[in-house]
């Protein structure tokens, strides 16, 4: 029987990677922990700003001089806010980012080394690693990395699946509804317009909406992330808004187009689209692996087929225990992940 240790490489890496804040837009610090690891390791590492100017960057990180390699392993380096500290108690480790998305991040990277040393990788031209900004809030870390000028046969992107491959994710559409009134004394509603009131309106009838259905990932779902507006009990309300979106399962532009319609019947209402991308089917079969669907987003279809068309998404943890407060990951399971990206990258590195 195996034996689990706190001492494991990965759970060291893991231990270094949640001392670092690194929720979203907070991303420098662990990208330069990572840019020195892996530079320690032997990789040419490069930082690669995500737009020019920006102090946010990616990080990309190659054996030898080739930049371009057949396989791509990647994941995201920023958590949801907020920082919540590291702890270990018998086999799991507590806190932001031991699932979603550092615990998986550190397997990979265990993986990669435990195949150089093996011999399973040539010193350049197999493998690359790429660590992104931003997918927690729209992707820009992954969007920007279609303009590094490199395309990949393969990419395994990690995400926490229960050490499952994912067979496919829904797309999302995410909008702001800015709606306004007039303000006028609450005891004379007649002489304004209440923002609040029109806001509501088209929230009804968004949330009675029909959306796709798909035998694989199930049916679209509306939700309304945040609402604010209005000044005090006694006004009627001059301004409010909402932040929504559409986990869909199809059809993108189809969605859009509705809910800009349903928008346009509330003509007090002004809609902005956000951010979107579509959903990803990957109905790999793999020998050794199970595989099931996930609700959730990622940032597999933000990187274009033309770079990279042949992508899978696995890695240990459950989102079901992310981005809420006792977020956590089994020591055992981090463990063996390392194997199971082993064997995904030997399965596609023979094809």
């Amino acid at each position: 029987m195996m034996s689990f240790s706190s001492s494991h490489p990965v759970v060291d890496l893991l231990t270094s990677l949640m001392s670092i804040v690194s929720t979203s837009e907070l991303e420098h610090e662990i990208g330069i922990f990572l840019e020195q690891r892996l530079q320690s390791l032997g990789y040419t590492v490069e930082r690669i700003p995500i737009a020019p100017g920006s102090t946010r960057h990616n990080v990309y990180a190659y054996l030898g001089s080739s930049r371009k390699t057949r396989l791509l392993l990647t994941a995201h380096m920023d958590t949801v806010p907020p920082h919540i500290p590291l702890t270990i108690e018998g086999d799991i480790i507590r806190g932001r980012g031991s699932s979603d998305d550092l615990g998986p991040l550190a397997a990979q990277i265990v993986a990669a080394e435990e195949l150089r040393k093996e011999g399973s990788v040539r010193s350049e031209g197999d493998l690359a690693l790429l660590f992104v900004v931003g997918e927690e809030n729209g992707g820009h870390g992954m969007i920007a990395a279609n303009d590094m000028g490199i395309s990949w046969e393969f990419g395994i992107f990690a995400e926490p699946t229960e050490s499952k491959l994912a067979k496919g994710h829904k797309g999302q559409v995410a909008f702001e509804l800015i709606s306004y009134g007039i303000a006028c004394h609450s005891g004379y509603p007649h002489l304004g317009k209440s923002a609040t009131f029109a806001l509501l309106a088209v929230l009804n009838d968004l949330s009675t909406a029909t959306w796709p259905e798909s035998d694989l990932l199930g049916p679209s779902t509306f939700n309304i992330g945040t609402i604010e507006g209005g000044e005090k009990h006694n006004i009627v309300a001059p301004s409010a808004k909402a932040l929504c979106e559409v986990r869909m399962v199809s059809d993108l532009p189809g969605i859009k187009d509705k809910v800009a319609e349903i928008v346009s019947r509330h003509p007090d209402v002004e809609l902005k689209f956000v951010f979107e991308y579509p959903e990803a089917l990957l109905d790999w079969e793999i020998d050794g692996f199970e595989a099931a669907p996930v609700a959730f987003g990622t940032d597999v279809p933000r990187l274009k087929d033309e770079y990279c068309n042949k992508r899978v998404l696995y890695g240990p943890g459950s989102i079901l225990v992310a981005h809420g407060p006792n977020e956590y990951i089994r020591i055992p399971e981090l463990i063996n992940s390392i194997s199971g990206y082993k064997k995904l990258v030997l399965h596609f590195l023979q094809q």
